[in-house]
């Protein structure tokens, strides 16, 4: 056997130990999920977990992990189990690597048996393999959703159903069932989570004597692996033991009515959807209580495990009812005036002296009605355009703003076509050039020699009569029979924001919710793999503010700095995002860019000797003809009784989707990129 750092040895995370004692003890509670950092121990912990759990008899050289004590056995061995070939082995651990198949996990077609012998037969997978033993999946977020509801709908039903290639089986896949993930790389779609029996956090030890000792044992670990199983043994015997008794006690626990009265009120209070957490907690407190020897549960044993119960289903309760709406302008005509020393209120937006005023009625004597002559700029998109005289230096105080309240983002895809893709996401799904994915088709060509058993057998089944078949197989083959198979995996896509950081967006909060939604975004695209990149314009010119990366951190870092001021090169902007998007096609044609522009349209600077506002329309136009790029323009403006419109002729302009600065929510936004695929 090979050498195993000892269950009982090691130090801390007692949480994440007792949770997996006690689905071992009781398989009925479920898998265990555990979410946390890295370097924890974590694979560690569940390597040496088999070796205190009880040894299993197998049936030697049986690929589906047989038990000859069972009624239920696969077809070879229905043909007779000699007592030699029963022998005892301890449990045993599949870790389920990422890039893992269909066909890998679930089983498919032993293609040489059907050449040779001319049947279908099952050429078992990892779910086999695993089977009366342990199932590991590291990074199981990370994993496509059709491999894990293979996974989990074996685990729940303790059954594997192939239907695929002309097999049409079962067989049992019975397994202590171990995820882990890391939250910071995106979370599973809540109806996996949900089939989670328990769910753990795990952490470093913060005790410096802990991590001290922790050290230790490691370093003897090293020196001599054997003599440290050793001095572990009596400990791990101890442990084992326990087990064993607790299996056998758990028949006879008891749970009084009152208690489960206990567990309805626990998950009622924490909002969890649906039964599962009741059932949960009920079956690991009585397998709790069978690892004490008590043949009673008592209110302490829920109390243990309700947190790993709970963790991962507990919900916040139902926001309150949003506040009455704003008083209408006829009621704020009707509401009495305040008093001289009253400070201004939030709801009078008329009066005079109203920082975030936007659209101020002309002042009477025709003059500027702002001190600030940037003010007026902005306010009239074509003010440069109207006397060609060269313009003053500008001397613009920035600003930096806040970033805005984020939100949880719709899923966001791109349409399927038929182009070959190579990379690596959870996004959008696409047809893949490698031996990855999942089989949806199948194909003439030869590109990858993957071969598709069924579809091959198929196209050379009606040819069997007219061709000699060679000696030692049951079925002749030509090249022109062979199909290779067409997989679809998704991939992440590349999103780049224009973000207009002129001093018009600093009014009404507009720039702290562009923010806030631009990060948002970004927290998608980095769970889904997705590559990012930012610009801005402001003054004169445009900001690469971030190049096309995959950091979020560094994508946080600059947003939160990119500072407000000054006019608006709306067509410098335009042009250098264009830019940028073009350089990343040309390093790989592939990629399938969205550009999310966050503008109010207007520009009083251009690149050229025209109108900004034409000019700005005249590049939008010649970005919108390339059709491999999608465009959505989000209009930052505010409502009021001036409107110029400028974003939507803009959109007009760029053939592309078109939103308002309200809509900048899950609801809206993402929905909208969704929709233009």
């Amino acid at each position: 056997m090979r050498n195993i750092f000892p269950f009982s040895a090691i130090i801390g995370q007692e949480d994440l130990k007792l949770s997996l004692i006690l689905t071992a003890i009781h398989p009925g509670i479920g898998g265990v999920l555990i979410r946390g950092e890295k370097g924890t121990a974590k694979s560690t912990i569940v390597r040496g977990l088999a070796d205190v759990l009880p040894k299993i008899r197998v049936i030697e050289g049986c690929a589906f992990n047989c038990n000859p004590d069972s009624l239920f056995l696969c077809d070879t061995c229905k043909q007779g189990i000699p007592e030699d070939r029963i022998i005892t082995l301890r449990k045993q651990v599949v870790t389920l690597p990422l890039n893992a198949t269909e066909d890998r996990v679930a089983g498919g077609m032993d293609f040489n048996r059907a050449v040779k012998e001319g049947r279908k037969i099952l050429l078992p997978g990892l779910l086999a393999q695993a089977h009366r033993g342990i199932l590991y999946v590291d990074e199981i977020n990370l994993l496509d959703d059709h491999i894990v509801d293979i996974i989990l709908d074996a685990a729940a039903s303790g059954e594997n159903h192939v239907e695929r290639e002309g097999l049409s089986l079962c067989h049992e896949a019975k397994f202590l069932l171990v995820g882990t993930m890391n939250p910071e790389e995106g979370d599973l779609r809540p109806q996996l989570l949900d089939r989670f029996g328990l769910c753990v956090e795990v952490a470093s030890e913060k005790d410096p004597e802990a991590r001290i000792t922790l050290m230790e044992q490691r370093e003897l670990y090293d020196r001599d692996p054997t003599a440290f199983r050793v001095g572990c043994e009596s400990k791990t015997q101890k442990l084992a033991q326990k087990i064993e008794k607790a299996k056998k006690l758990l028949p006879r626990v008891r749970m009084r009515s009152h208690l489960r009265s206990f567990i309805a009120e626990l998950c009622s209070s924490n909002h969890v959807a649906g039964h599962r957490a009741d059932l949960v907690i009920e079956q690991a407190a009585r397998a709790h209580a069978a690892l004490l020897g008590q043949v009673d549960v008592e209110i302490d044993d829920i109390s243990v495990v309700a947190k790993f119960a709970l963790l991962h289903r507990k919900r916040e309760a139902d926001p309150p009812p949003p506040p009455p709406p704003p008083p209408s302008e006829k009621d704020r005509k009707d509401d009495p005036p305040s008093e001289p020393d009253e400070p201004n209120k939030p709801d009078e937006p008329n009066q005079e002296g109203d920082p975030e005023q936007e659209n101020p009625p002309p002042a009477e004597s025709g003059k500027p009605d702002s001190e600030n002559p940037e003010e007026n700029d902005r306010d009239d998109p074509d003010q440069d355009t109207k006397k060609d005289l060269p313009q003053p230096k500008e001397d613009v105080k920035e600003q930096i703003f806040d970033i805005g309240a984020t939100f949880k983002v719709k899923k966001i895809t791109t349409p399927r076509d038929r182009k070959m893709r190579r990379g690596s996401g959870r996004r959008s799904r696409t047809r893949v050039s490698r031996k990855q994915g999942r089989y949806v088709k199948s194909g003439m060509k030869r590109l990858h020699n993957d071969v598709a058993f069924d579809a091959t057998l198929r196209a050379a089944a009606p040819y069997q009569l007219r061709r000699e078949v060679p000696e030692g197989l049951f079925i002749s083959l030509k090249p022109e029979d062979i199909r290779e198979k067409i997989r679809e995996k998704r991939i992440g896509n590349f999103l780049a924001f224009l973000v207009d950081a002129s001093g018009s967006m600093g009014a009404k909060g507009r720039m702290a919710a562009s923010k806030g939604a631009v990060l948002s975004l970004l927290l998608d695209a980095y769970q889904k793999r997705d590559r990012v990149a930012m610009v801005s314009f402001r003054k004169s010119e445009a900001y690469v503010n971030l190049p096309p990366t995959s950091s979020i951190e560094l994508a946080a870092q600059y947003l939160k700095e990119m500072p407000v001021g000054g006019r608006t090169p709306l067509s410098a902007g335009l042009d250098k995002v264009f830019q940028m998007v073009g350089n990343v096609l040309l390093r790989d044609p592939a990629t399938r860019p969205i550009v999310l522009i966050i503008t109010d349209g207007k520009t009083n600077v251009a690149m050229g000797q025209g109108k900004p506002v034409e000019e700005a329309m005249t590049f939008a136009a010649r970005m919108g003809q390339d059709e491999r790029i999608k465009y959505i323009v989000v209009d930052t403006e505010a409502d009021g009784l001036v409107r110029f419109g400028l974003a939507g002729k803009l959109a007009a302009a760029a053939g592309a989707q078109y939103c308002k600065i309200d809509d900048l929510q899950a609801d809206s936004l993402v929905s909208l990129v969704k929709d233009t695929q």
